[in-house]
């Protein structure tokens, strides 16, 4: 079993910066391919952006391409999700979701098998 706990949302003004982390509880992360996910108010949760075990590759949704970065720190079991640029449609709540084992796919959520409980991130206009 792994547990994912978020953190860092919070309120943040258009045009402002955020990072959100992800702290996994097993030691075997660095194993894991990692996803961010989001879900509005209202709105299906949809795919943000993963990171493979060795940082190798990154991928990311159109809206957040070249606003967001996602990065892993294997030492501290962690992956982060650097925002900036932000803007009220990125308001929503987002998850950290950990893929172990089988056939992956960054962006489906049937490709991970843990997902933490979310972390607010509201921007306002």
């Amino acid at each position: 079993q792994v547990q994912l706990v978020e953190s860092g949302g919070g309120l943040v003004q258009a045009g402002g910066s955020l990072r959100v982390s992800c702290i996994a509880s097993r030691r075997t992360f660095s194993w894991y391919r990692m996803g961010w996910f989001r879900q509005a108010p209202g709105k299906e949760r949809e795919f943000v952006a993963a990171i493979t075990m060795n940082d190798d590759s990154t991928y990311y949704t159109d809206s957040v391409q070249g606003r967001f970065t996602i990065s892993r720190d294997n030492a501290k079991n962690t992956v982060y999700l650097q925002m900036n640029s932000l803007k009220p449609e990125d308001t929503a709540v987002y998850y950290c979701a950990a893929a172990t084992s089988g056939l992956y796919y960054p962006n489906l959520q049937h490709s991970y098998d843990y997902w933490g409980q979310g972390t607010q991130v509201t921007v306002s206009s």
